[in-house]
């Protein structure tokens, strides 16, 4: 009988320790798992990781959030959180759980440690792809900078409230881009265009913050040369 007991008590024990385990992955509290575990888990101030890095990027993007991109969700963090989750119809309580993630377009994919081939950062390889095509179509015949400058100005139409907040949605706003309207979006870019394409989703502005770009030789429209140019690379004007 008393072996029995023994027997059951190890038992007991093995399947408290099973359970205690569980829970924490379940909610994540610990720093070292949280790139694991946030999946099923809310992420607040306190949390570290490259998940907290990735939620840094969308609100620093979309200007929400103006501290590092440093992977610590502080004071500061759980601020911008709060403002993001006000402005979306969220509960404003500064902690990142499902429906935030979701509002943030932030994958379960993502959060698990997950990228697609050739995804830059938030952004995936989709996104990569369409503005290596934009780039392709619109500066192929311009210098490597002058290409990453035109990825730029996406990249800086998607931190701008005038624009649409998504990649896909600036290139195809109607009339945004020629290459779009005469179809030569869809030619297939060359490696060197994916390459400017990366270097403008990572930061890489040699425009210094244009929205607008136009070749004086071919521009029709008498207003976008009211804006303030801001440079010229190549054949191209950029302005703001």
């Amino acid at each position: 009988m008393n072996k029995t007991l023994k027997i059951m008590s190890v038992i007991l024990s093995v399947l408290v320790a099973v359970g205690t385990i569980g829970f924490i992955a379940y909610n994540g509290n610990s720093a070292n798992n949280e790139n694991q575990t946030v999946a099923v888990a809310v992420i607040s101030q306190g949390s570290r990781g490259d998940t907290v890095k990735l939620i840094q990027q969308k609100l620093k993007r979309w200007g929400y959030y103006n501290g590092s991109v440093d992977g610590i969700f502080g004071s500061q963090t759980r601020q911008a959180v709060r403002y993001f989750q006000s402005k979306n119809g969220l509960k404003v309580d500064g902690i990142v759980g499902p429906k935030t993630l979701a509002a943030l377009g932030i994958s379960q994919n993502q959060i698990s440690g997950g990228s697609s081939s050739g995804s830059v950062g938030s952004f995936s390889n989709a996104d990569v792809q369409l503005l290596a095509r934009l780039i392709y179509g619109e500066a192929r015949g311009e210098s490597y900078t002058g290409q990453i400058a035109v990825g730029a100005v996406v990249m800086n139409r998607l931190k701008s409230s005038k624009f649409p907040n998504t990649i896909s949605g600036i290139i195809y706003q109607p009339y945004a881009f020629t290459a779009v309207n005469d179809g030569q979006i869809n030619l297939t870019p060359n490696d060197r265009a994916y390459k400017a394409a990366k270097e403008a989703m990572n930061g890489y502005d040699p425009t210094y913050g244009a929205i607008y770009y136009y070749n004086p030789a071919t521009a029709t429209s008498s207003w976008i040369f009211s804006r303030k140019t801001t440079v010229v690379i190549g054949n191209h004007v950029f302005a703001v």
